[in-house]
């Protein structure tokens, strides 16, 4: 469904009427808009509540290094399930309910080296909503299956697939691979992975459509 901001805000923000910390997960295929929306959201989640209320654990800082995608094979595949700490995450996550009066620094992900920063996050106590965005938050199998169980609510976002594409090839263009080199990536790699992501749509709690002129 098509929901204004106002409606995301609200919906948000209705989840603290549990007790303890709420966990509320942002998922969709590579190039759906899902860090576009979070980023939006978490603004006007912290105009409202303070700017300590809110933390950001996004999934991609636990992409596996590139020294280590190497050494397992998997670099021409970046992206995929198994090219990230699952592990790490899970325990990350974990650590926001058993440990909530302690500060989680967590790993960061720089773009323009497309490399993953250790302890670039930081979520203190004070964050009784943290928002946590990645592809594979709903994957029922490879490890994934443990990340459901500990968020609060997820929603899965999805825009018009042509234009995801082409958002997706203008990204990759924009770090250094060339047109051709970017479309086949997207064809190759994101593509097989946006289709292990929207078949796990129909367990999302709410489906966000992005409208886009």
């Amino acid at each position: 469904m098509t929901l204004s901001l106002a409606a995301l805000v609200d919906r948000a923000t209705s989840l603290l009427d549990r007790p303890g910390r709420v966990l509320l997960g942002v998922t969709g295929a590579p190039g759906a808009g899902k860090s576009t929306l979070t980023e939006t959201l978490m603004s006007h989640l912290r105009a409202e509540m303070g700017p300590d209320a809110v933390g950001h654990l996004p999934m991609d800082g636990f992409h596996l290094a590139d020294v280590q995608l190497d050494r397992l094979g998997r670099r021409s595949r970046k992206g995929a399930p198994d090219t990230f700490d699952v592990d790490g995450y899970v325990a990350a996550l974990r650590r926001l309910h058993d440990e909530p009066d302690r500060t989680l620094f967590a790993p960061g992900f720089e773009r323009d080296l497309e490399q993953p920063i250790a302890a670039a996050m930081a979520i203190p106590p004070s964050a009784r909503l943290v928002v946590t965005e990645g592809n594979y938050l709903l994957l029922p199998d490879r490890g994934w299956e443990r990340v459901r169980p500990l968020l609060t609510e997820v929603w899965h976002v999805e825009v018009h697939d042509d234009v995801r594409r082409e958002r997706l090839v203008r990204r990759h263009e924009q770090y250094g691979k060339s047109p051709e080199a970017a479309r086949a990536w997207v064809d190759q790699v994101d593509q097989p992975n946006a289709r292990l992501i929207s078949a796990t749509r129909d367990a999302a709690d709410l489906i966000v459509a992005v409208d886009v002129p």
